[in-house]
């Protein structure tokens, strides 16, 4: 008996592991895959705009966001999400996201989730969740969107 071939799922999250290596902020390094028909339209990772500086290079340009419940959670502002950036690389190269499956490493943002949502992107596989994902998991249960999470475990990284 041979290597237990992974599921189709278990195969997308792994190549969002090998994009995340190109991510340039190490506060919640992600990757993203995205995928219609079992094949990958576009890939993306968490990093700043062409020609600006990287958090890696020159520190992270955190916001410190204050929420209804009193609750103070903090996000880097420097860079791009991984969610965003695969989505506009689609948008660069012309290509038609509406059907598509998104395979992230981390339950998308609120920001992202909006994109996810507006492109037309109908199902999202999560192999972990995200601290601050209430808004979004609603957002994207409310838009019809499917969203399975491969462990329920939170992504933890400093000065959430």
């Amino acid at each position: 008996m041979g290597k237990k071939r992974p599921s189709w799922d278990e195969y997308f999250i792994g190549l969002c592991e090998a994009v995340r290596e190109r991510a340039t902020c190490d506060r919640g390094r992600n990757g993203v895959v995205i995928v219609r028909d079992k094949q990958v339209l576009v890939t993306g990772y968490v990093g700043s705009p062409p020609g600006a500086p990287h958090c890696d290079e020159v520190g992270h340009q955190l916001k410190a966001v204050t929420h209804e419940d009193g609750r103070t959670t903090w996000h880097c502002r420097r860079t791009t999400h991984a969610e965003m950036n695969a989505i506009f690389q689609a948008a660069k190269r012309g290509i038609a996201l509406k059907g598509s499956t998104l395979y992230t490493l981390m339950e998308p943002c609120y920001d992202c989730a909006k994109g996810i949502v507006t492109v037309g992107i109908e199902r999202v596989v999560c192999k972990a969740r995200y601290h601050d994902s209430k808004d979004s998991e609603e957002l994207l249960r409310r838009s019809g969107i499917r969203v399975d999470y491969l462990s329920n475990e939170v992504v933890r990284y400093e000065k959430q």
